[in-house]
């Protein structure tokens, strides 16, 4: 199902919308605001460089999307960061594991030394198994720092790879 990953264009944005709107509105894996309007979503999402955005299309559909960027200016800009949302028909067809893979190789290959994901939500058991698959470990848990919409408060993960 996961096709290939390749640049966003301003042309895939009506099909990335509405997996970003579904992934933050369900408010279960996401610290985004659920009530974030599509002109924000894009001015949020679609970064300029040297920030990268992607996709992963299945014959010309949209089946994820990622966006990745140093994850401080300054002193902090050889830590790369990113987020990436998955179609809900597409999860746990691999969608997820070649976005993060993707955006682990452009890390590499920009020259950060690490990449750090802020708040991967704790009861997002997948993404979590995913991470760790991929090598990341867990630096600490902010407890109770994202109100899940079931769960309650749950903590927030920084999660980290070395590069």
């Amino acid at each position: 199902m996961v096709g290939t990953i390749r640049e966003a264009h301003e042309d895939d944005w009506p099909q990335m919308w509405p997996i970003i709107q579904d992934v933050i509105t369900e408010g279960r894996t996401i610290p985004y605001d659920p009530a974030l309007s599509e002109h924000d979503a894009k001015l949020m999402w679609q970064l300029p460089a040297p920030a990268r955005v992607v996709v992963a299309a299945d014959e010309h559909k949209v089946v994820g999307t990622a966006n990745m960027y140093a994850n401080r200016p300054g002193p902090g800009n050889h830590v790369a960061s990113g987020t990436l949302m998955v179609a809900e028909a597409a999860r746990g067809a691999g969608v997820g594991r070649a976005l993060t893979t993707d955006m682990i190789d452009w890390a590499r290959r920009s020259g950060f030394a690490a990449l750090q994901f802020n708040a991967v939500v704790d009861t997002n058991t997948a993404a979590v198994r995913l991470y760790e698959d991929l090598g990341f470990v867990t630096l600490g848990i902010a407890p109770g720092a994202f109100r899940h919409p079931a769960r309650g408060m749950v903590g927030l993960r920084i999660m980290w790879l070395d590069l």
